[in-house]
């Protein structure tokens, strides 16, 4: 569940020809506008009424003036405000989306390098089979939990690969740990390390470090993506 208390984002349904859309109060600010609208535009339409019937009430007040300034410092200020929000959230929108498709590349990457520098020695195949078996499970685990930090929608129910065989100690740690996502990128390092170490992979050093550097740069991108999910923008339009 959301419990960071940040506003999930509007499933907007346009229907068939989209028409009735454009009168849908679903997602709209219609009506907590109009609680401020409405009140000005009774008052307006009974001053409006008031300058007809008593026009030396208008003359003496310069009415005239005063409300066509007033409506054109208005008419800038709303625009100004509309414009400046459409493209602040058009803005945040497209650099979290940019940053997910970066975090997912890099870690792909580093998951299909460590999937090709496996031992083919025969007398390895069990061990090869269980390294790669654990690494695409912490690796769609680590997904999860970076998709769970990140996203706002209500059932964060997201596709996992089969983890019933897991340490119930460590799915515990986990779960109960303030960051999962940091928990999982260590356990994969840590099993990384340990193949490297029994020659369950064969690679040159340079290359296992761009491994490491790999899921390092996913990370980054990860909490940069965190920013525009945890701080809003710090004033309401």
């Amino acid at each position: 569940n959301n419990s960071r208390g940040t506003a999930d984002m509007i499933q907007y349904d346009p229907g068939r020809w989209s028409i009735w859309f454009a009168f849908s109060l679903h997602g709209s600010v219609f009506p907590k506008a109009f609680v401020w609208a409405g009140p000005c535009s009774a008052l307006s339409m009974i001053l409006h009424f008031c300058f007809q019937r008593s026009p030396e009430i208008s003359n003496r007040m310069g009415a005239g003036d005063v409300g066509a300034s007033v409506l054109a410092g208005f008419t800038f200020i709303l625009g100004f405000l509309v414009v400046f929000r459409s493209q602040q959230a058009y803005n945040r929108w497209w650099e979290g989306s940019t940053l997910l498709q970066q975090l997912r590349g890099e870690w792909f990457n580093a998951f299909s390098n460590l999937m090709a520098v496996c031992n083919q020695d025969p007398s390895k195949r069990s061990d090869v089979v269980v390294f790669q078996h654990r690494l695409v499970r912490m690796v769609s685990l680590m997904y999860c939990a970076a998709l769970e930090q990140v996203s706002t929608v209500k059932d964060q129910e997201y596709d996992l690969l089969d983890i019933a065989d897991f340490d119930v100690v460590s799915l515990q740690y986990m779960n109960n740990a303030h960051d999962r996502c940091e928990v999982c990128v260590q356990w994969i390092q840590r099993l990384i390390g340990d193949a490297n170490d029994s020659q369950v992979i064969k690679v040159a050093p340079p290359i296992l470090s761009r491994v490491y550097n790999q899921l390092g740069n996913g990370i980054v991108n990860l909490n940069n993506a965190r920013k525009i999910t945890e701080f809003p923008i710090p004033y309401p339009l």
